[in-house]
């Protein structure tokens, strides 16, 4: 399934207010190790305007949910679903590449009979890692990524190296909304520019960081002039080092 790239289409960068679950998860994705006593939660969420009450219910539901663990007295921290969304997030802000030589990574599904959860679920960890659909049941992307394919995918799947006979730039762009990516990465870092309040910056980063991980990671041949991937990520390792404690480390 082709992507289409409207460059014409404004990037629409709306931010509405995080929700107590939100600046939780926010926090906890981006603390290394992830896990805060709720007197730092308390302190944290208050300029959200979300009160101790507020946020001692929505811990209860999140550990009820499975997002959190309980690790101790009044200590909160990610469940083991959410590490694995850690590890994608740190992934994402700072993606491990290796030179490229023109090969393609194509995975061919060859499963049958899949339920649509599990073909849903297949689909969504194909994204994760940074492949495009061409077609049903056919990804790809450049092979510049140092990263393997999980060895579990083998039951799903068939693996090749190719190198396709169309333009590489072309089919990039055709497999990936780049010029959109783009320009919502770039109304982006002008928001975090002109944030001033603590919450507003925190609110703007932890867009960042979802953005960066659509981010498909290609050979800089193979991208726009002026492709702003490495700037967002820089503005958000700034944005870090500028602060100390929890709230250096927004991510959602």
């Amino acid at each position: 399934m082709r992507m289409k790239d409207v460059s014409a289409e404004p990037a629409d960068v709306g931010l509405p207010p995080l929700s107590a679950r939100s600046v939780v998860l926010s926090l906890l994705l981006g603390t290394h190790p992830p896990e805060l006593p709720v007197k730092d939660l308390i302190r944290f969420v208050e300029p959200f305007g979300v009160g101790g009450s507020t946020l001692r219910a929505a811990l209860s539901r999140m550990t009820a949910a499975g997002d959190l663990r309980r690790t101790g007295d009044a200590v909160y921290g990610l469940s083991d679903r959410l590490l694995a969304r850690q590890r994608r997030q740190d992934e994402a802000v700072r993606p491990r590449t290796r030179a490229w030589h023109g090969e393609w990574e194509m995975l061919v599904v060859t499963a049958t009979g899949r339920d649509p959860a599990a073909r849903a679920d297949l689909r969504s960890r194909l994204t994760s890692l940074r492949l495009a659909e061409l077609r049903e049941g056919v990804w790809l992307r450049p092979a510049n990524l140092a990263r393997p394919v999980p060895a579990d995918l083998a039951a799903t799947t068939q693996t090749y190296t190719a190198r396709p006979d169309r333009p590489a730039p072309e089919l990039a762009a055709d497999l990936w909304p780049l010029t959109t990516w783009s320009a919502t990465a770039r109304a982006l870092l002008a928001r975090a520019s002109a944030s001033r309040l603590p919450a507003d910056r925190f609110t703007v980063f932890a867009a960042a960081v979802r953005h960066l991980l659509t981010d498909p990671v290609l050979p800089p041949e193979l991208l726009p002039a002026h492709w702003p991937g490495d700037e967002l990520r820089a503005a958000y390792a700034r944005y870090r080092a500028e602060l100390s404690g929890p709230a250096a480390n927004p991510a959602d």
